[in-house]
């Protein structure tokens, strides 16, 4: 029974972990929702990619052309000249999000017609093409990205589609370096809301594990519910209503009611001897425990309950039915 119990006591902790990574990258989507990072990130990227941080020419007549100012309102305004956006970095009215099409066409558009969009408009304005792009390429007033503009046009060898797939993915690679400045970002963003939610919440995963190992009864409800959770996939927990609701009904030591929480009592200040380990130290580690599993979210602890309930399919069958006696030692010659 001591492998089954330990994976049952795992699979419940991981199902908290799971419900406590979806309610907070709930508060993060409402936080993101509200400061709009990911733009000024996004913007922070663009200016760096067109060689222009300061957004006084290429960068801001990027984001004035009609295919980029069609995506956010009101008027442009740039971000810090050289300081990355940091965490809660508000992006303002900018997008969030602009398709590598549209980038790469707004480009194409400047280098052939030039930033004036009522010039660009007029009767006889001159078609987007390898060699219109080329004969204005002075249009976009950038040294650095002229060159780069002349080697997509150059390596397309005549074809106008190759040439605007080329400059799509030169701004999809620099995206990838966005992204993974969002990322880490955001990570110590989570981090941080997943250790005031543990506290908020009394979230203690030492409590938790060791709550799990001695109520029988209990853990088998929680494993009931995980297995439930587990099957309906990735998207059955829901947003922070439904995650929260479903975390405060597994009947787990979870909230202030009973104190701290320590490993193996409740802990009320004022009327319990205090322990430096069982009432400090203890709530504090579960706390971060609790922190960073949230960080990594629920799509990879979901990846390990289901790794884990398929372990404990092939182990409990195993022990319900021991192995039995040899038949030479069940019928001993004599």
């Amino acid at each position: 029974m001591f492998g089954s119990q330990i994976l049952e006591v795992a699979i419940g902790v991981l199902f908290v972990f799971i419900l406590m990574s979806i309610i907070c990258s709930a508060i993060r989507e409402g936080l993101e929702s509200w400061l709009k990072t990911r733009a000024a990130f996004l913007e922070h990227g663009i200016r760096e990619l067109l060689h222009d941080k300061g957004a006084q020419g290429l960068a801001k007549n990027f984001y004035n052309h009609p295919l980029i100012y069609s995506l956010f309102s009101s008027e442009y305004k740039p971000g810090h000249a050289t300081q990355r956006p940091g965490a809660w970095t508000g992006g303002s009215n900018l997008p969030s999000y602009i398709p590598s099409k549209n980038f790469a066409l707004a480009l194409m558009d400047i280098a052939a017609r030039g930033p004036a969009t009522d010039v660009a408009s007029a009767a006889g304005a001159p078609v987007i093409s390898l060699d219109t792009i080329r004969a204005n390429i002075s249009n976009i007033q950038n040294p650095s990205i002229q060159r780069v503009m002349l080697t997509a046009i150059d390596s397309a060898q005549g074809d106008l589609n190759r040439a605007q797939a080329n400059i799509e993915a030169w701004y999809d690679s620099g995206m990838d370096r966005v992204s993974g400045w969002y990322k880490r970002s955001t990570q110590w963003v989570i981090f941080w809301i997943a250790f005031f939610a543990a506290v908020a919440l009394n979230v203690n995963t030492i409590t938790i594990g060791d709550y799990l190992y001695r109520n029988d009864s209990v853990r088998a409800v929680v494993v009931k519910k995980a297995e439930a959770f587990a099957g309906k996939g990735e998207d059955a927990g829901g947003g922070y209503a439904a995650a929260r609701s479903e975390l405060e009904s597994l009947g787990l030591p979870i909230g202030w009611a009973k104190g701290w929480g320590a490993p193996h009592q409740g802990y009320r200040i004022g009327t319990d001897t205090f322990d430096v380990w069982g009432h400090l130290f203890a709530p504090l580690l579960g706390w971060l425990l609790t922190a960073f599993a949230a960080t990594l979210g629920a799509p990879f602890w979901f990846d390990v309950l289901n790794k884990v309930m398929v372990i404990r399919s092939t182990v409990k069958p195993h022990e319900k039915s021991p192995e039995e006696a040899s038949e030479d030692r069940q019928h001993p010659q004599r």
